[in-house]
């Protein structure tokens, strides 16, 4: 990490930052971490139920608690084995490491950029007896588009029909004022939904991260697939203080609900094209490489270069959506070139 660095727009938590509470938790709590922490994530898990909302047919054995929402990816790719699996391009890059780990071939379904790279109903035409997996990040990274209400559920019950094995990834969705996915649909055998607590609470740097299915024998078979004590005692402290936090939520999602057409408008003021955004990042894109990302880092700003991500290149960019006087920083370190 370059310590030169004052605002980083290239990490997309939320832009309150890691709420006080959590930090007092941790701090009153130090010596505990001297122990071992619950293998199991017990009162974490517990309490996930509630959060969730899901407690009326949702157990804690239907939940998995893991070191961010990546260790769980890799698990369920280990423990499904998945030899054709679907994936947006671009996407969360994770989802393609895991599945190729594993031995599984990648099919692509690519979002056009004239369509702001959204998911449309063309996907629908992708699913089919011959996948074993989707994948679907909702919204999107690095793009922050959501997916549409009435297609999510034609796609899952699509994936239902061909059995396929859908992965809805919502570890954004808090940040954004749609309802998670599991208020809405019925999560059968066949799916799970991934979250994490990385950029609702700001909490990247303690590894937390969730995974909700209806199947809790494939919960059981990932638990198994990963090591013993990998959520640790600080990182089930964070998850528990968080969870009590109800208004921290909320007051991001207002700052990014003002901050975020702000930005998108001053983005394209100083000539670059920015794509529609649900989410609490914005992706645009330079006409020619401007060696943004390098230039910045002078100034003590870093972005997101989004070149290695598949279906774009250097001349993309993502930046996270922060506070206003912060936004004004960037905008400004922007318009000096």
């Amino acid at each position: 990490y370059n310590n030169k660095i004052k605002i980083d727009f290239s990490v997309n938590t939320n832009p309150l930052g890691m709420p006080v509470e959590v930090k007092k938790a941790l701090a009153d709590h130090i010596t505990d971490f001297e122990l071992y922490p619950d293998s199991e994530c017990r009162d974490v898990r517990k309490n996930l139920s509630k959060y969730e909302g899901i407690s009326r047919y949702m157990k804690p054995a239907n939940i998995l608690c893991g070191a961010g929402a990546s260790d769980l990816i890799y698990r369920l790719c280990y423990v499904l084995q998945p030899k054709r699996v679907l994936l947006c391009a671009p996407t969360f890059s994770e989802y393609e490491k895991a599945v190729e780990m594993y031995g599984g071939k990648i099919v692509y379904h690519e979002l056009q950029e004239e369509e702001d790279f959204r998911l449309t109903p063309r996907i629908l035409n992708d699913i089919n007896s011959e996948v074993d997996m989707l994948f679907l990040c909702n919204p999107n990274n690095p793009t922050g588009a959501m997916i549409d209400a009435r297609l999510l559920l034609e796609i899952t019950m699509a994936c239902s029909m061909n059995n396929v094995f859908l992965v809805l990834d919502e570890c954004f969705l808090p940040l954004t004022n749609r309802e998670s996915s599991l208020k809405h649909f019925s999560i059968d055998v066949r799916s799970a939904v991934l979250k994490a607590f990385t950029k609702t609470y700001a909490m990247a740097g303690l590894r937390f991260g969730y995974l909700i299915a209806a199947n809790d024998g494939i919960i059981s078979e990932c638990e198994k697939a990963g090591p013993c004590w990998n959520v640790s005692v600080p990182a089930q402290i964070a998850a528990l203080a968080a969870m009590k936090c109800t208004n921290y939520i909320e007051n991001a999602r207002s700052i990014i609900e003002t901050e975020r057409p702000f930005l998108q408008d001053a983005l394209r003021e100083i000539g670059f094209k920015v794509f529609k955004s649900d989410a609490n990042f914005i992706l645009f894109k330079t006409k020619e490489d401007l060696q943004l990302q390098k230039n910045l880092a002078k100034r003590g700003i870093l972005i997101r270069n989004c070149y290695n991500f598949k279906g774009l290149n250097d001349l993309y960019y993502r930046v996270s959506v922060k506070t206003h006087e912060e936004n004004l920083k960037l905008i400004k370190a922007l318009q000096n070139g």
